[in-house]
């Protein structure tokens, strides 16, 4: 075999795709018909992908929020990359570990409708935004819009900023339950002044789930001059979009949550106009400053993440987004619709279906949010994460596609005995 040829196989294995997904295949094409709508009330169906994974018995996991695990054909998939890396070692380094880390990329890009050349693969959501944050040209007295419900470790780095160039920080608060998309239009635009340099947004609202309209958002801050960078660490592979839909300037996720992809593996999208306007963070050789590689390098890191991305990506595509959005949608829908009202409990996310995907958060009055949390786990056996912020003070429950509706009923009946 040519080392032209040798180095295509060694391709072709280190992707390592195509594997283990016949039953999936099987259980798709039996209900392809179906609606998403009607199949995301089918627990047969959904019991077959519950087998894909393989579930602590010990608890009912509903903080898929953290980092939603790999389903047991992307777990193998990853192990076989890793030990790929580990016979192949510096030669795959040298050579084909760039091709891929290439088809990665384009994969990644896909899924949203934009160019890979905008697109750079990170290790989670607060390196990418923190890439934007650190690497604008900030000078003395520009500012930044922001709101306390955001994520905190970017809001640390917009203090470093603030800290460092004498920049200046301005916090909104959403509102749990807006009455309307233009009261949160008018709610970030109060907030502009003629020193606004950059908007942070998220796409859904990582501690209560909310879907911001960000669009409206967007086009609202580009007719004031501002750009806008969106937080989208729980609407990748959550709910359905294109970039284009959104016309945002940078936008950062974490392909370890709802795409299922392996820990420490990310997203970085700046608009191809936007490249050249960001300082990378850690030198790179001269690329040109239009190129998306400057902005991530990270020197060596573990290759076979990059590549079980693919994989994740295949088992999405297999099972279908659409598919997997309507569960999500209807699992939240499906236990808060049961404790909206009720005496004691506070529903923090809005009860709209275009204002929410899979993620709620619950809280009850007189109850810490830590409390909630712990009694939850100690006394019925049911996890979820503990959110204390400002406007938002109860538990993040997030299911994933292997959630049953069983699991769902227990946390309602947990929640109405704990509001008693």
């Amino acid at each position: 075999m040519d080392k032209r040829a040798f180095i295509k196989n060694l391709g072709v294995m280190g992707a390592g795709l195509s594997g283990g997904f016949t039953s999936l295949r099987e259980a798709v094409a039996a209900v392809d018909h179906v609606s998403p709508a009607d199949l995301a009330t089918d627990e047969d169906f959904w019991l077959k992908v519950r087998g894909d994974y393989e579930i602590k018995p010990d608890y009912i996991n509903l903080e898929n929020g953290y980092y939603c695990f790999l389903p047991q054909q992307t777990l193998e998939h990853l192990i076989d990359h890793m030990r790929m890396a580990n016979r192949e070692g510096s030669y795959y380094m040298r050579t084909v570990q760039f091709e891929n880390k290439n088809r990665v990329a384009n994969a990644v890009a896909e899924i949203v409708g934009c160019s890979s050349e905008e697109v750079a693969i990170t290790r989670n959501t607060t390196e990418s935004l923190d890439l934007i944050i650190g690497g604008l040209d900030w000078q003395p007295g520009d500012e930044a819009v922001m709101a306390e419900q955001d994520y905190g470790a970017m809001l640390n780095h917009f203090k470093l900023v603030e800290r460092r160039y004498g920049t200046v920080n301005r916090l909104v608060s959403v509102p749990n339950h807006p009455s309307s998309d233009e009261e949160l239009v008018e709610l970030y635009a109060a907030a502009i002044t003629d020193k606004t340099r950059l908007l942070m947004i998220c796409h859904m609202i990582n501690i209560t789930g909310q879907v911001l309209p960000v669009r409206k958002i967007v086009d609202m801050a580009h007719a004031r001059g501002v750009e806008v960078m969106v937080d989208g660490a729980h609407a990748y592979s959550h709910v359905q979009f294109k970039m284009s839909d959104l016309n945002c300037d940078y936008y950062g996720t974490s392909l370890h949550k709802w795409l299922s992809a392996p820990l420490g593996s990310g997203m970085l999208y700046v608009k191809k106009e936007k490249i050249d306007r960001v300082w990378p963070l850690l030198a790179e050789r001269d690329l040109g400053t239009n190129d998306m590689r400057r902005l991530n390098h990270i020197g060596t890191h573990p290759v076979h993440t990059d590549l079980a991305i693919l994989n994740a990506i295949e088992y999405q595509n297999t099972l279908g987004l659409e598919r997997k959005a309507a569960r999500l949608q209807h699992l939240q829908h499906f236990w808060t619709s049961q404790l909206r009202g009720l005496a004691n409990v506070i529903i923090n996310t809005p009860a709209e279906l275009h204002r929410h995907g899979g993620i709620g958060n619950v809280g009850i009055e007189g109850l810490e949010p830590a409390e909630l949390a712990e009694r939850l786990m100690n006394e019925h056996g049911i996890y979820t994460a503990a959110i204390n912020r400002p406007g938002v003070r109860g538990v993040r429950v997030t299911p994933n596609v292997y959630t049953t509706k069983g699991e769902l009923n227990a946390l309602v009946s947990a929640i109405k005995t704990l509001s008693a």
